[in-house]
């Protein structure tokens, strides 16, 4: 090895260094959050400011909104008509630029109502016109975009999902072509990052053979459907979805026939770019998951390697990986690094499970 070679290496090591130190992560709790096994902090967004927002658990198994601010002060919320009990509660999942918060509660019944919460506090109720009122049925609010539409899914009396969005209180319910109508099918959408601002939409439904395929539907009613090369086309396997950016690249993942999970990206001209960390397992529930993506394209979410414990990931528009863990995750099966969603700015928010199957929230920097 001659002294170019070396110096080459050296150089290498030290530019290595240099991208590991540059990441910074910041774990947080939510006042109130449990500390049992169960309960803790779930991030689930970061806004372009970087305010996180999502739901705890607390000691009692109740779930209880939080908007955090970038200087780490807490707002934490209960929606209107929000069970008390185990089970029930207040959930968070989209933030618009205004600073309007959409997300769902369980009733003391096990129904579920969608919420809007102004920033001024003020809660608007969202019942979508066919949601059953029973337990396990209702409506689902998932995404809100900067016009202040929203959109989501509900459950009817038969169990049936059907996606819709509301603009300005007029609901658009529809199906994407192919839906099952039994107990446990039917369309739904994609979380915190599934509608853009010119009211594209995406999301995945399950056929009447359980299969699940992603779609895309336009603000004109146009419904395209898609499968990931690869998916199984078994009961509980093929294609989900994950969101989209504003350039229409979706980020989602698909099961094979032995139930792995795959990632992939689907440009908007509907061209497929299959991603798999290396270190994912490849036995049935393991594999990588795709999960965020902002508008430079670049992809966060996690894998789960062979002994069933989740890592970080990022992807950048090159296709380079980033592996990251954050501090104090556990490494028992079911825990460790659950990245959900980033923002322009590339700051990474989600959760981790510690050694306890406690939840914390963190915020990863650049």
């Amino acid at each position: 090895m001659n002294r170019k070679q070396i110096a080459h290496i050296v150089g290498l090591l030290i530019l290595s260094c240099a991208l590991a130190s540059a990441q910074s992560i910041t774990s947080f709790e939510a006042p109130g959050a449990g500390t049992s096994s169960g309960q803790g902090t779930l991030a689930e967004g970061i806004s372009p400011a970087g305010k996180t927002f999502g739901y705890y658990i607390d000691a009692s198994g109740v779930a209880h909104g939080f908007l955090r601010s970038a200087r780490g002060d807490f707002a934490t919320f209960e929606a209107p008509g929000a069970g008390t009990a185990a089970g029930q509660g207040t959930f968070a999942f989209s933030l618009n630029s205004s600073g309007v918060l959409v997300g769902y509660s369980i009733d003391s019944s096990g129904a579920m109502h969608g919420y809007q919460r102004d920033p001024s506090s003020t809660f608007t109720t969202i019942d979508a016109p066919g949601a059953g009122t029973g337990a396990g049925q209702g409506t689902f609010a998932y995404n809100i975009n900067s016009s202040g539409t929203i959109a989501g899914f509900y459950f009817d009396s038969s169990m049936v999902a059907h996606a819709y969005l509301d603009t300005n209180d007029t609901f658009t319910v529809f199906d994407a072509p192919g839906a099952g109508t039994s107990a446990g099918q039917g369309t739904g959408t994609a979380s915190v990052i599934a509608l853009t601002a010119r009211g594209t939409l995406t999301g995945p439904y399950i056929d009447s053979s359980n299969v699940l395929h992603g779609y895309v539907r336009h603000s004109n009613g146009t419904i395209i459907t898609f499968d990931a090369p690869g998916a199984g086309t078994g009961a509980g396997q093929g294609t989900d979805v994950s969101g989209l950016n504003p350039e229409g690249m979706i980020p989602g993942f698909s099961f094979d026939s032995n139930g792995v999970a795959h990632g992939y990206l689907r440009a908007k001209d509907g061209t497929f770019t299959r991603i798999n960390v290396a270190g994912a397992g490849t036995a049935s529930g393991q594999g990588t998951f795709p999960q965020g993506i902002n508008p430079s394209g670049v992809i966060t979410g996690q894998y789960v390697n062979s002994g069933g414990v989740a890592h970080g990931f990022l992807r950048r528009k090159d296709g380079t990986i980033t592996k990251f863990n954050a501090p104090h995750a556990g490494t028992s099966s079911g825990q460790g690094t659950f990245p959900l969603t980033n923002n322009p700015s590339g700051a990474i928010a989600g959760y981790f499970v510690d050694a306890s199957g406690v939840a914390h929230g963190f915020i990863r920097s650049r």
